[in-house]
């Protein structure tokens, strides 16, 4: 994973964790390694971070635990070049990630483009609860009526219901405040592409903070030590 670079993979590791888990900027890890004297410049460690998120996160995933079939789904707000983008995020029951996706527009295609990827990483829930969003629901609609078309199992598939409360979906409006937290000393991201590899590697750090992945049954793992044994 670290082949061929010039800093040692716990450097790497320690900057990667700490820009993506703590309200730090990229000079204030630049001043921290230099206190320990080690001399990385701050675009070093950005580019570390977007390469080594994504993979991270692949990681993580493969290691991740199955989440309840009680959904909540909604969208948050994330500024790019000035302009504003979507988060499309769901939780489960339990207050665990289910699953996120990044895009340009808030339409139905991106709605659908979200669920088709959460229903295929995860299989279809029992409910989903949103909030008055007449696209999200007919999204919900439409890429169950596509799961059902697809599923070669011949035993006839109970739909998906839908239950649309602003209250009921509370949970998920709370949860996004840990993802907007640790953007919002950010001043916004530069490139969609960054933008999307950084907002995964923050979501990962989110997971792990739940205690979602299999080898953490008792919550009782560090992030260092997540991160360590995902590196390995």
């Amino acid at each position: 994973m670290f082949k061929g670079r010039h800093f040692d993979r716990s450097v790497i590791l320690l900057c990667v964790r700490w820009y993506l888990a703590y309200n730090l900027s990229l000079r204030n890890l630049e001043e921290m390694m230099a206190e320990r004297g080690i001399s990385v410049d701050h675009a070093t460690v950005h580019r570390w971070v977007v390469r080594y998120s994504p993979e991270l996160l692949e990681r993580f995933n493969r290691r991740k635990r199955a989440v309840t079939g009680k959904w909540h789904i909604d969208e948050t707000y994330i500024k790019v070049r000035g302009r504003w983008m979507y988060l499309y995020r769901a939780i489960d029951s339990n207050g665990d990630t289910v699953e996120f996706w990044f895009s340009e527009r808030r339409n139905l295609a991106a709605a659908k483009r979200f669920l088709r990827k959460a229903l295929k990483r995860h299989g279809r829930p029992e409910r989903i609860v949103i909030d008055g969003s007449q696209t999200n629901h007919e999204a919900i609609l439409s890429c169950d009526a596509e799961s059902r078309l697809q599923d070669g199992s011949r035993r006839p598939l109970v739909p998906i219901k839908i239950r649309q409360s602003q209250f009921l979906n509370n949970c998920i409006e709370q949860d996004h405040r840990a993802v907007k937290r640790r953007i919002r000393p950010m001043l916004g991201f530069k490139s969609m592409n960054s933008a999307r590899a950084i907002l995964g590697g923050i979501e990962m750090v989110h997971m792990m903070r739940k205690g979602q992945a299999k080898y953490d049954h008792n919550r009782h793992c560090s992030l260092a030590e997540q991160f360590e044994r995902l590196a390995a």
